[in-house]
């Protein structure tokens, strides 16, 4: 045995407590500890100094708190603490006899004394070392000598910054802040194990037979079980348990916590009045333009009503249609959303919006052959891989072609009613209707621009530095640089108007360490899944990236494959990825403690927050309004650093219709073994032969343009490419170009493009990017998602992502004041794709939701401004 213990006379009696003498051998036991201690105080009296005392101290206090079984019967005399201290040869051979000896009697002892004495648990309770339950021992001896040692070492404060916080110095520090005055609270453990009696419940299984269990010191009132510890828990150490409990720290996990809502205050910063008008002076000052266009436009559909009807109509003899609040209408042609007038057959019920009113009078309406869907089917499963497609006995048909009847409109300016295979009933003419009352929009501008008159305020910049990160290399030198502030640096006034001005000009944001504002919820899958009851042998359909179609796993084989990988039988990695699970309508209701978290961590929550964000339009609908559906969305996939090429981790390339933030919640980094690696090689070639075969590929002709070459990083996830505005209809035109290059379903050439963005058919490789800046001069704007960054991407601006590392990410779409006229412009294009199109369907009714946030907003001001007034 070699002992290391200090003068300190608590220290000497909790030794006494703990070797636990019975009353015959007593005074001859404490003798011999007398001259143990004795003899190893005057050793170490020169070579040790303040902090190594300090350290046996806390370490003494961690052996009685948290030792093992083994601990106990094996190696409770050994409390040797400075591991980087030698005891002296000479001394070594006559102090192990000693403590040999002593150690002997104490077995000896220890055990005639335990069959006499009832046995009490102890607060922090010790696991056996064969069942791992608990075992029972006499606490309130040692507890009181454990008051002694926090009394009687001032300096244990100053030992504990050097130590981590698994350490027992970091716990002494912490604790001495608590209510409980660290581990010598003897009052307060005394009384919480009164109120618990002998049977501990842990709060995350609810089971009471753990008898292994942690209280928390802090609450006084929950405890934790060590399985849950280590399985929900792993990165916390049972002193940070104790120090505080998970439901104190509102990262609890269990079922109950995870569903409770509002369990934590979202808003990281309060908007004084002042503040808020100046956001809604700005808000309705962005919105009037459209105010007016959208007047002037329906102005223009009534003075024509009149020509038609051969007298001046007003809004008055206008018939208002029958529409509640909590129900949409659409046009039968465009699929667009229907906000006021618009024309519908008396006979019918068929409804047309007023742009494709124009189109029909002007002959330019998408009258002509109507394309069907190309439906792509599998060729086999080792033409996925390179081989050749499995012969097929039956004859190959082109896709159908529908032909719409001839729809024009009459010669006085008026529309008839479609034939039926338009939806219409060919009797009758479209007549005029409105669903807002009369005069509401003109109302609205005259209110809007004199709020905007009498409420203008100029906001200005006290701090212009700016961090940018450079992720382009173009030939302008303005357009490489993105805006990347810290988290807590958005909370600031400046830290708004930065964002405001590279949001205003349509580029992206970067923020960094999102997750330091949050409380540390766990986002890992495991926790998310058994948050939605999800049990073993429960199913989801996953996207399988190589074959682009959906797939049936169980969800604890995905899960598995999140955190070690999945791979087909010839090595292959399976990429397979989870998206809008669980779906978007049923996130906030099924994980509600996740959903907090996530809009805790949001940054510039005037635009993002998706239920008070001042500046985001969305949230300015009346509650009686039908919402869109603009998330959380909760998106989990695989992903491998390597480029494969062909059934990459991808989101392909798209362009949503709003703005959006995206944060990448939680990773887990697989590695491949050799045997992958070296398969993947082969298995490549045999694609590049197979794309000579079949694709129209060219090589790159300047293999040295000065796009860099990617490398991956470490803390990298996720590689984003996200396209300006303005390169747009080049980015079109590329595609179009080399659409024949790209595969689709079943890893098959794409042969039907409607639109090339809007399909989301493609992802540009390396190579891609590479010939698209050669030919067009058109780069991306590139660079990798760490944990805990938000990406704004604005609306109109295409891009896509491919994941490097096993990613949770979690994003909301949001609709801010600045992009309003991008909202516009791809409303009017998802109305002209085809019917079956995946992105026609007018989800974010733009239109409608200009009219009903800026007049929530007006009304805001004008109570602002009378509350001003009357003061």
């Amino acid at each position: 045995m070699s002992v290391m213990v200090a003068k300190e006379s608590p220290l000497k009696k909790d030794l006494e407590r703990m070797i636990k003498p019975c009353d015959i051998s007593k005074v001859s036991m404490k003798r011999k500890l007398d001259r143990l201690l004795q003899s190893e105080a005057e050793q170490n009296e020169e070579i040790e100094g303040p902090l190594a005392k300090n350290k046996r101290l806390c370490k003494a206090i961690e052996k009685y708190l948290f030792s093992t079984e083994k601990e106990e019967t094996d190696e409770d005399d050994d409390v040797t603490v400075d591991e980087s201290y030698e005891i002296p040869r000479s001394n070594q051979s006559a102090r192990k006899k000693r403590c040999n000896a002593l150690k002997g009697k104490v077995l000896n002892q220890r055990s005639e004394a335990n069959r006499n004495t009832k046995e009490v648990a102890k607060p922090v309770v010790k696991k056996t070392r064969t069942v791992g339950r608990t075992k029972h021992s006499e606490t309130n001896n040692c507890r009181s000598e454990i008051d002694d040692l926090n009394q009687n070492s001032s300096s244990m404060t100053s030992c504990s910054s050097s130590y981590t916080s698994t350490s027992s110095a970091s716990c002494c520090s912490s604790y001495t802040s608590t209510d409980c005055n660290g581990y010598g609270a003897e009052k307060s453990i005394r009384d919480t194990m009164e109120k618990r009696g002998k049977h501990f419940k842990c709060h995350q299984c609810k089971r009471n037979d753990r008898l292994a269990v942690v209280p928390c010191l802090k609450c006084k009132d929950k405890q934790y079980c060590m399985r849950c510890i280590r399985q929900w828990y792993p990165k916390a150490s049972e002193v940070d348990i104790a120090q505080a409990c998970p439901f104190c720290r509102k990262i609890c996990n269990c079922n109950d916590c995870l569903h409770s809502k509002d369990a934590i205050n979202t808003s990281k910063r309060d908007i004084v009045d002042q503040e808020k008008a100046q956001h809604l002076v700005y808000l309705v000052e962005s919105l009037l333009p459209y105010i007016s266009k959208i007047y002037y436009d329906q102005s223009q559909e009534i003075e024509l009503e009149s020509m038609i009807l051969g007298f001046d109509l007003t809004e008055d003899n206008i018939q208002e249609s029958s529409c509640y609040d909590d129900e949409r209408i659409y046009c039968n042609q465009c699929a667009t959303s229907i906000f006021d007038l618009h024309r519908s057959c008396p006979k019918c019920c068929f409804e047309l919006c007023l742009s494709c009113s124009e189109e029909i009078r002007q002959g330019r309406l998408l009258g002509g052959p109507e394309i069907a869907p190309h439906k792509y089917t599998s060729r086999g499963v080792d033409y996925i891989h390179g081989g050749y497609p499995v012969p097929s006995g039956s004859p190959q048909f082109t896709d159908p072609v529908v032909t719409f009847s001839e729809w024009t409109a009459n010669d006085d300016g008026s529309i008839p009613c479609p034939q039926r295979d338009r939806g219409g009933c060919s009797d009758g003419v479209l007549e005029l209707r409105r669903i807002l009352s009369s005069g509401w929009i003109e109302r609205l501008e005259e209110r809007a621009e004199l709020i905007v008159k009498d409420m203008a305020i100029k906001q200005t910049i006290t701090n212009p530095f700016k961090m940018i990160r450079d992720i382009a290399y173009r030939r302008n030198p303005p357009d490489n640089h993105l805006y990347c502030p810290l988290a807590k640096e958005t909370l600031t006034h400046d830290g708004m108007i930065n964002f405001r001005q590279h949001w205003a000009n349509g580029e992206p944001v970067i923020v960094q360490d999102t997750l330091s504002q949050t409380l540390g919820l766990s986002w890992e899958p495991a926790v998310m899944s058994r948050a939605l009851c999800e049990n073993v042998d429960s199913n989801v359909k996953a996207t399988d990236c190589l074959v682009n179609c959906e797939v049936e796993i169980s969800t604890r084989e995905f899960f598995k494959g999140y955190k070690t990988g999945r791979s087909y039988p010839n090595f292959w990695p399976e990429m397979l990825k989870l998206k809008d699970w669980p779906p978007s309508d049923k996130f906030e209701n099924l994980l509600p403690r996740h959903c907090d978290e996530f809009i805790s961590a949001l940054p510039f929550q005037e635009y993002t927050d998706p239920k008070s964000g001042i500046l985001n339009l969305a949230t300015l609908l009346p509650s009686s309004i039908l919402k869109p559906d603009l998330g959380p969305k909760t998106y989990i996939a695989y992903g491998i650093s390597q480029e494969l090429g062909r059934g990459d981790s991808v989101t392909k390339l798209h362009c949503d219709m709003s703005d959006a933030v995206n944060i990448l919640m939680h990773t887990a980094d697989v590695s491949l073994s050799e045997d992958q690696l070296s398969a993947i090689d082969t298995l490549r070639k045999k694609h590049k032969a197979q794309d000579r075969r079949e694709l129209q590929c060219s090589q790159v002709a300047n293999e040295e343009i000065d796009l860099k070459s990617y490398v991956s990083t470490v803390e990298g996830a996720a590689l984003w490419d996200i396209f300006r505005r303005e390169d747009v209809p080049l980015l079109e035109k590329y595609l179009m170009e080399h659409s024949k290059e790209f595969r689709d379903a079943y890893c098959s050439p794409v042969e039907q493009v409607i639109h090339p963005i809007h399909d989301q058919s493609f992802y540009l490789t390396l190579e891609h990017k590479q010939k698209l800046k050669e030919e067009y001069g058109v780069e991306p704007w590139t660079f990798e998602q760490k944990l805990g960054e938000a990406v704004f991407i604005p609306a109109g601006c295409p891009h896509q992502v491919r994941n490097l590392k096993s990613c949770t990410k979690v994003a909301v779409d949001f609709v801010s004041p600045e992009n309003i006229g991008e909202c516009f412009r791809l409303t009017e294009e998802f109305r002209k794709l085809p019917k079956f199109h995946r992105a026609r369907e007018d989800k974010l009714e733009i239109k409608k939701m200009i009219l009903h946030a800026a007049n929530q907003a007006v009304t805001k001001l004008e109570e602002m401004k009378s509350k001003l007034e009357s003061n």
